[in-house]
């Protein structure tokens, strides 16, 4: 859900890299407004997957790939679970009980997000939230296929621009054994705890990338947050920009740092 703003930095940064390719081969690349053409879409992308690197397993998985009829339904109507009121948004999402479990977590867990903390200066708070917010602390990381997701979406004529290089990201940790062609995740092509974005796993992802695993997926979101500006010592609510990094409605932003000063106060 929190896809507003996940892969914006990434495409700004990969944009000067991408704009060669998006001018020439991927503007041979038709877009679509239904899954009519997804599949005479799919060797043009192919061929543009292949000049950007992507080798024999990603080509595979690009191959297998279906039109997820799900993931544009979901995209759009994505506005609507950002409306209203903080409070409201807070309310529907159970903040109350993203902070009480949040508390309980952070105790439990004490070691690892003093680990954290250390290296990336990240307080557990914010992580916390996030954590809940995405998935309900890893209850309910989605059931769609990730690749296909994130390839209808580099497709559809919505937004083809901001997918593109996502699915060219995605293709690539298939390659790297990150993901699968058989991998879920959220309707987007986020993947794992706090669902990232391929582009983010691969530029801000650690260790092995696997962010279905916990740990690496709370020290990726501590990285994330650290490149985009986090201050170690500062409250959330003072490191609002971090957090506008991580998710561009105002709505979200809010009631992370709401959940995480409260977690954090614990």
């Amino acid at each position: 859900m929190a896809f507003l703003a996940k892969g914006k930095m990434f495409v700004v940064a990969t944009v000067v890299a991408v704009l060669a390719l998006a001018t020439g081969a991927q503007a041979a690349a038709s877009c679509g407004k239904s899954g009519a053409g997804f599949e005479a879409w799919k060797p043009e992308f192919a061929a543009e997957a292949k000049a950007d690197g992507v080798g024999s397993k990603g080509l595979a998985a690009l191959a297998r790939a279906t039109y997820a009829t799900k993931t544009i339904s979901v995209d759009r109507a994505i506005h609507k679970a950002f409306s209203g009121s903080v409070e409201a948004f807070m309310k529907r999402r159970g903040a109350s009980a993203i902070i009480a479990r949040g508390r309980a977590l952070k105790k439990a867990n004490a070691a690892l997000f003093d680990k954290i903390e250390r290296n990336y200066g990240v307080s557990p708070g914010v992580l916390l939230a996030i954590w809940g917010m995405e998935t309900g602390f890893g209850s309910a990381m989605g059931n769609q296929n990730t690749v296909s997701a994130i390839l209808t979406l580099a497709y559809d004529c919505r937004r083809p621009e901001f997918f593109y290089p996502h699915a060219i990201a995605a293709l690539k940790l298939v390659d790297r054994g990150a993901l699968s062609a058989s991998s879920v995740g959220a309707a987007h092509g986020e993947i794992g705890h706090t669902q990232f974005l391929p582009g983010n796993v691969l530029t801000y992802g650690v260790g092995n990338k696997n962010l279905r695993d916990k740990a690496t997926a709370l020290a990726s979101t501590a990285n994330f947050l650290k490149s985009h500006g986090w201050r170690a010592g500062a409250s959330a609510q003072a490191n609002m920009g971090a957090i506008a990094g991580w998710n561009s409605a105002s709505v979200y932003q809010q009631a992370i740092a709401r959940m995480a000063t409260a977690i954090d106060a614990n």
